[in-house]
């Protein structure tokens, strides 16, 4: 799911109840104030058990236009999303709305990811400059939070919300787009599209991801899990979903994962079982691997899993270069030639792996040198095409626990 961005009004297509936190709003905004959706049947209902529809916008929307525009049977409607154009990759944190787009296709609607927004800002000062009022845009709750913290609120960041209105208002005027999707943090600016828009659009929230503590995933916050590979590989994003914790891993179960409700259940009975083996972050790391990279990109985490943390060497043997690259980023490498009765102890100086003279030899032998996950510890031991030296040309080197080195080695 590595989504290509494109700035402006360039729009793309996607390929093919828990409690809930009410946002203060203005109180005479009557009958507009958010509410959660009504849990009865339907898109709605569905998505609202899953805990991935959080409120809706205006409230009347819960409970009567927006379940039956979203009933079977219905003409389809058309829902967006807008993302922040300022890194070259989405990420986790993103991946809450993303779903919410996806339930909505598969369910027959159409649905636009717009990368980027109103740039055009003469035509957005005449279209939507006048016709949002000052007071609604001060009175949000977010806006109020920055005016008072100590970093204070930049123009840009207080024009934010009349610039998303005016995305809403492009698409529904272009594209007849008449719900929005957004983060728990964007119902401001979801109500100032409404205002903007008019009476016939809708919002919808979806929960924001978080950190163990407690801060938003994303870039601002330095603790992003990009969905692109050239940023976060497969296996490190199959090691994020592996490594949740118990009591995160069924919410993470409903909101990234298509898995019937019932099937997440019985995984997670099965888990209290034996938790030992960890069978919801496996199932959830498998699902958001392959969601997000393919089935190819799910073997490649697998591979690289069982080649770092279960000493495979069919894994290892198995692995590209990019996937060495990806596995071992920060790792030094070397290019070797092989030559007649090259030993564990050449290759290790040759990498430039362990000191010189006698403590470089005593590591081999106290058992501090690998190579392809066996323990070498004679340093005299020649090596040898297919056990140090693996099919695909290479060698991981370990010294120590931690220290990683990979050979490559030329005109095998």
């Amino acid at each position: 799911m590595s989504l290509p961005l494109t700035h402006s009004h360039a729009a793309f297509r996607l390929p093919g109840a828990l409690p809930l936190r009410g946002l203060k709003v203005r109180t005479e905004l009557g009958s507009r104030i958010p509410t959660a959706p009504s849990c009865n049947s339907g898109l709605l209902a569905a998505q609202c058990e899953r805990g991935l529809f959080q409120e809706v916008f205006p409230a009347r929307g819960a409970q009567e236009q927006l379940p039956a525009l979203l009933a079977p049977g219905r003409p389809p409607i058309t829902a967006y999303c807008g993302f922040d154009p300022t890194a070259d990759s989405l990420h986790v944190g993103h991946l809450p709305a993303l779903m919410a787009l996806l339930h909505l296709q598969r369910a027959g609607h159409h649905v636009i990811a717009l990368v980027g927004g109103a740039t055009p800002l003469l035509r957005f000062a005449c279209g939507a400059g006048g016709r949002l009022r000052m007071g609604a845009l001060l009175s949000r709750q977010g806006c109020q939070a920055r005016l008072r913290s100590a970093e204070g609120m930049s123009l840009a960041e207080f024009l934010y919300p009349a610039l998303q209105a005016y995305d809403f208002l492009h698409l529904r005027r272009r594209h007849g787009c008449r719900l929005q999707i957004g983060g728990a943090d964007q119902m401001g600016n979801i109500m100032s599209g409404y205002e903007l828009t008019g009476e016939d659009v809708f919002g919808i929230t979806v929960p924001l991801i978080t950190s163990t503590t407690g801060d938003k995933l994303g870039k601002t916050a330095g603790n992003a899990v990009w969905l692109n590979r050239d940023k976060t590989s497969p296996f490190e994003l199959y090691q994020f979903f592996v490594r949740q914790q118990d009591s995160i891993v069924e919410k993470y179960l409903k909101l990234f994962t298509f898995l019937p409700l019932e099937e997440i259940r019985h995984i997670m009975e099965m888990h209290a079982k034996e938790p030992e083996k960890w069978g919801p972050q496996k199932r959830l790391a498998a699902e958001v691997t392959k969601l997000v990279h393919g089935r190819e990109g799910l073997e490649s985490a697998k591979r690289c899993t069982k080649a770092l943390y279960h000493s495979s060497v069919e894994a290892l043997e198995a692995m590209s270069d990019q996937e060495l690259q990806e596995l071992f980023k920060q790792t030094p490498s070397a290019e070797l030639l092989l030559e007649p009765g090259t030993s564990v102890l050449d290759l290790c100086r040759k990498a430039n792996a362990i000191p010189a003279g006698p403590s470089g030899y005593q590591k081999i032998t106290d058992g501090g040198v690998s190579i392809n996950g066996i323990r070498e510890t004679n340093p005299e031991a020649v090596l040898v095409v297919g056990q140090h030296i693996l099919k695909n040309g290479v060698s991981l080197l370990r010294i120590g626990k931690k220290n990683y080195y990979i050979i490559k080695w030329l005109q095998l």
